[in-house]
């Protein structure tokens, strides 16, 4: 069937809802004309990002312990709580260590992409 008039646009496409990103780049420019220095507020992935990659390091330093653990848990599940429990890792520590292999050039990519991101950080 085909049809040959303009069909109505979804919901989602109504001028109501783009009015919100007008708005907030009116209070964006607004605030560009103050004289105070505005201080972005830094990206939150990226002190995930960072916590996460402590968390495996300070993991790479109780390499043994850590593969002896995981060798020892009977599925993921129990591997992280065993992880959280002895290591004092969060959450996304434990996983992010359970999805990475335990070898050095990792472990020196990690180190690497943690320095740049607190360079990045402390500008």
């Amino acid at each position: 069937m085909t049809m040959t008039y303009a069909q109505p646009l979804p919901l989602r496409y109504t001028r109501a809802r783009l009015a919100v990103p007008a708005l907030w780049r009116q209070v964006v420019r607004s605030n560009e004309k103050t004289t105070e220095a505005v201080v972005p507020e830094p990206d939150r992935s990226a002190y995930t990002q960072l916590e996460i990659y402590d968390g495996v390091l300070a993991a790479f330093e109780r390499r043994a312990e850590v593969s002896a653990l995981l060798a020892t848990s009977a599925d993921r599940e129990t591997a992280v709580r065993r992880l959280r429990a002895e290591l004092g890792l969060s959450q996304l520590q434990a996983t992010a260590l359970l999805d990475l292999p335990l070898t050095t050039e990792v472990r020196d990519r990690i180190a690497h992409r943690a320095a740049e991101l607190r360079a990045a950080l402390s500008r």
